[in-house]
């Protein structure tokens, strides 16, 4: 389907994951970071940019098919940066991708983007945005304007909120939230291929025993989750005991990100 595939943020740990992933996929990975990232290996090819210069990124984009846009501040932040990485960088590739007609931007969004919404209840990708810090501001930014592009442009645009994607499982709200590395590369590996997208958004999250989201949309493009977080629940509460969540976290979908710098009233937090 695709002979060039761009990935931003190549350097990054799901870079790395998605690098090693999609060796072979695709005939040409082009492997883009704002740090060189290592020689090239068979069928890939480096390119440095970075993601708040549009020239920069208007060259990495130069006959590419496809991208995965996963380059940015990858967690909360002063705003300047999460400004320039993730919402100047974000207009800075949907708009290169425009320019150079490529037929489909998979956006790593996060599920942060309905982080202030209480454990138990489950949302789906039609809930409104309940942002739970600056960094997932700047992916409700982004979702928003990839739904544009797909309106005004007629790109097809996936928007993958993602969970807690780790080779284990890392905390106690991991049971929830995690998605193994083999069903992160099969489920970008879907949001690229399926066929007939305009624009989509779709959890990203294995198929874990404890549900947080509802996600109608991996049926849609194939997606199907293998792992399940419960199967190494011995080994998280080795490490954090349910109790020892601090009651913040331990309320809302966002965990830490809902804690940090909180000086709210949680009971209006419906």
């Amino acid at each position: 389907m695709y002979n060039r595939v761009l990935i931003t943020g190549a350097g990054g740990a799901l870079g790395r994951v998605l690098r090693d992933g999609l060796k072979g996929a695709y005939p040409v990975l082009r492997l883009s970071h704002r740090r060189d990232v290592g020689p090239a290996g068979p069928g890939e090819e480096i390119n440095v940019a970075s993601l708040e210069n549009f020239d920069e990124v208007d060259a990495a984009m130069e006959g590419v098919d496809a991208v995965v846009h996963l380059g940015g501040k990858a967690v909360e932040g002063a705003w300047e940066e999460i400004l320039q990485s993730n919402i100047i960088g974000t207009y800075n590739v949907l708009e290169a991708a425009r320019r150079h007609k490529v037929k489909r931007v998979v956006f790593a969004s996060t599920h942060h983007i309905v982080g202030y919404y209480r454990r138990d209840k489950i949302v789906g990708v039609e809930a409104p945005p309940r942002p739970d810090s600056r960094y997932a501001v700047s992916k409700v930014f982004g979702e928003a304007l990839g739904r544009m592009y797909a309106d005004k442009y007629g790109m097809s645009v996936v928007c993958q909120r993602i969970g807690v994607s780790q080779e284990k499982v890392p905390h106690v709200r991991g049971l929830w939230t995690w998605q193994s590395y083999p069903d992160y590369v099969h489920m970008t590996r879907r949001c690229l291929d399926a066929p007939d997208i305009h624009f989509l958004v779709v959890y990203g999250v294995s198929a874990n025993s404890r549900p947080l989201w509802d996600n109608p949309t991996a049926e849609t493009i194939g997606y199907e989750p293998q792992d399940d977080a419960e199967d190494h629940i011995d080994e998280v509460l080795a490490k954090q005991k349910f109790k020892d969540e601090p009651e913040i976290e331990r309320l809302f979908h966002g965990g830490w990100f809902c804690g940090m710098e909180f000086a709210g009233d949680p009971e209006k937090i419906d």
